[in-house]
């Protein structure tokens, strides 16, 4: 497979969203007004009197919720914006446990091998975006139950000052040199989408070819060994990462980035040779969601061209939208190689292969921080 260079186009449509609290306690940011709204249908037809709340879970951070809500109350003054930002793995386990009562009326944010799975357990509401022809097929479900917004290619990020390029694991075998023992820092996969695609990928490279997930097993017991601990959070493998703590992990390529031009972080990336997994980040309406006008106009809203380059430009994601331009060199420059992956099979696989991980890989020493 040849190295491909990221090929991102122009952004077109802009709204903006609030913040939303996440399942039982209500938001601070109330944005009360006359509880009216526009809302800009699929087809761009009119508008709709907006219910006077949504709920958004979402795996995307406090900063970028905090930053949507505000955005998204400001040209909604009657919708109140209630956020939950945890991990995407929690928001699956949560929307599957509220299946008879949904508490939320979106999901933004999570691998699309999530959503897939959501989907098929009847969870997501179809939904065809008005801007759906700036979608590729792969960015989104043949039923719109869920669509693309963001691509977040995985990579090895390490302390750049403890470290310097010529040292670091240049590909994914490489950290399972002894010489990284008790040096590595990893968040807790079964509670990330992110780390759940990384894990399933290192099986994936041999299951693919033998059918058996043994060799890959095998791959991440060594890996375990190297680990230092399993940190509950990101923010505390960020935090172990740059006090230096631990001086590798495995993560995404648009949150280092971002770590390191926006926070100062002593962090950078090396992008694994023989190729690396790149996810297709989503966004859902949640079946029998309480506030489904509103939750479309969220939905639309940070999908549009404004939005999108807005989370290129400050918050380092990578557009799925084909008709965004000019965007940060660091995506039209940076050479990426996917790995070939059959996402179907990770669907279907990845559940067993983690609860294998948790049961017979995971060192019983190595409790997750918290």
């Amino acid at each position: 497979m040849k190295t491909v260079k990221w090929v991102v186009l122009p952004l077109v449509l802009v709204l903006v969203f609030g913040s939303l609290l996440g399942c039982m306690a209500p938001s601070d940011h109330s944005g009360q007004a006359d509880k009216r709204g526009t809302e800009t249908g699929s087809k761009g037809k009119g508008t709709k009197e907006l219910e006077e709340k949504v709920v958004v879970y979402s795996p995307h951070g406090k900063d970028i919720l905090s930053d949507f809500e505000k955005q998204f109350t400001e040209a909604h003054p009657g919708v109140k914006v209630e956020w939950l930002d945890i991990g995407s793995q929690e928001i699956l386990d949560r929307v599957r446990s509220e299946k008879d009562n949904p508490q939320a009326d979106i999901w933004w944010g999570a691998p699309s091998v999530m959503f897939d799975q959501a989907k098929e357990e009847g969870l997501l509401e179809p939904y065809k975006p008005s801007y759906a022809s700036a979608l590729a097929e792969e960015f989104h479900a043949p039923d719109f139950s869920w669509s693309g917004t963001s691509q977040t290619p995985e990579v090895i990020m390490y302390n750049s000052k403890q470290l310097s390029a010529e040292e670091v694991p240049q590909d994914w075998d490489d950290l399972l040199d002894a010489k990284w023992k008790d040096k590595i820092v990893i968040r807790y996969p079964l509670a990330s989408g992110t780390m759940r695609t990384i894990y399933s990928a290192m099986i994936w490279r041999t299951y693919k070819d033998t059918n058996d997930p043994q060799e890959g097993y095998e791959w991440l017991q060594a890996l375990d060994k190297n680990t230092r601990e399993y940190s509950a959070n990101p923010e505390m493998m960020y935090t172990k990462i740059a006090r230096g703590e631990g001086v590798l992990t495995v993560w995404n390529m648009p949150d280092t980035v971002m770590l390191k031009e926006e926070k100062n972080y002593p962090f950078d990336f090396v992008i694994p040779k023989s190729g690396t997994p790149v996810l297709t980040e989503g966004i859902a309406l949640l079946k029998g969601a309480k506030h489904p006008e509103a939750a479309k106009a969220f939905y639309e809203f940070v999908n549009t061209p404004e939005a999108t380059k807005l989370l290129a430009e400050k918050y380092y994601r990578i557009p799925t939208r084909n008709d965004v331009t000019d965007l940060p060199k660091w995506i039209t420059e940076t050479e990426i190689k996917p790995m070939a992956i059959d996402w179907a099979t990770f669907q279907d696989k990845e559940d067993e292969w983690m609860d294998y991980w948790d049961t017979k890989i995971k060192s019983g020493s190595k409790e997750v921080k918290e």
